[in-house]
């Protein structure tokens, strides 16, 4: 069985904790596509490459790096996706990862208005800036009002791109986790891939 969902938001709206606990209650494969921007950034950054050699020569020991969460990681991962050709570069690898046999939830920025508009379940979780920036700030420490500008900066650097912005598909299911516990937000999300699948 072939079965897509494709999970799109900001950053910090905490659609990673619901991709990974929607993938855990289906038996589905699970790809945090802002790892690979992630993983590029940090390896474009580190050896002095260029952004899109890093992203054509992407393997698995980079998506294993311990240094992927980090705020640094986040911003340079952002850079790196508003680039066209590497967005390119990592197409077809999410693409192929989303037909994959048994089902695949995969979670970013364009999942479901370019990398999967066929995806057969669109969420689109957000949440106020504030409410992330408060979020990713009890992930990585700092100055909470330095975290909050870059939320906000990220943002408009994902939504004014010329290339994919982050946006809500068309048919996307909209999820506000402003509000809502994560119990409630996995079980709404639950709920409509268990609709999907009759």
């Amino acid at each position: 069985m072939k079965f897509t969902v494709a999970i799109d938001g900001p950053a910090a709206a905490g659609k990673g904790t619901i991709s990974r606990a929607v993938a855990a209650r289906f038996g589905f494969a699970h790809l945090d596509t802002g790892a690979l921007y992630r993983a590029v950034g940090v390896k474009a950054q580190a050896g002095g490459l260029d952004p899109v050699a890093a992203a054509r020569g992407l393997c698995p020991e980079d998506l294993a790096r311990d240094d992927l969460r980090t705020l640094e990681a986040g911003q340079a991962a952002s850079i790196v996706a508003a680039i066209p050709e590497v967005r390119a570069a990592l197409v077809d690898f999410q693409r192929e990862f989303a037909r994959r046999e048994g089902g695949a939830v995969l979670d970013g920025r364009d999942i479901g208005t370019v990398i999967c508009p066929e995806a057969e379940v669109k969420l689109f979780v957000t949440a106020s800036a504030e409410v992330r920036a408060h979020r990713r700030w009890l992930e990585v420490g700092g100055d909470e009002a330095e975290v909050l500008a870059q939320v906000r900066e990220r943002d408009a650097r994902d939504m004014n791109r010329a290339d994919a912005p982050l946006r809500p598909a068309e048919d996307a299911l909209v999820l506000d986790t402003s509000d809502l516990s994560i119990e409630d937000a996995v079980a709404r999300a639950c709920e409509a891939v268990s609709q999907k699948l009759g």
